[in-house]
């Protein structure tokens, strides 16, 4: 059974920083690893993406600059780090992978900024 474990999220104040990581059980982000999230009351939006080479990776606007994708060299674990963070980064943060046949979703880890 495919599992995937996301970590790292926690309450933190305007500027701050945290590193979400996501955990691969039976299987690899060697296709692609994406970050969503979902704030209250608003519909889930793409964060970062990463493809399978690794040689492209994209972000939301409202990130760019301020968050990083990134894999571990076994695939096993996909990163978000989140710099200067903002009020509206408050969300329930997703990590997310699969192939042509299957689309997995981790449980989701809450990050709060607030001061």
């Amino acid at each position: 059974q495919v599992q995937l474990v996301e970590s790292g999220g926690g309450l933190v104040r305007p500027g701050g920083s945290l590193r979400l990581s996501c955990s691969a059980s039976r299987y690899s982000f060697r296709f692609f690893g994406k970050w969503y999230r979902q704030a209250p009351g608003k519909e889930r939006e793409l964060v970062a993406r990463i493809n399978g080479s690794g040689d492209k990776i994209d972000y939301a606007d409202d990130v760019k600059g301020r968050f990083t994708i990134s894999r571990d060299r076994y695939y096993h674990t996909l990163y978000l780090q989140m710099d200067s963070l903002k009020f509206e980064d408050t969300a329930v943060y997703y990590c997310n992978t699969g192939d042509r046949d299957h689309d997995y979703w981790g449980q989701g880890t809450q990050v709060t900024v607030s001061s």
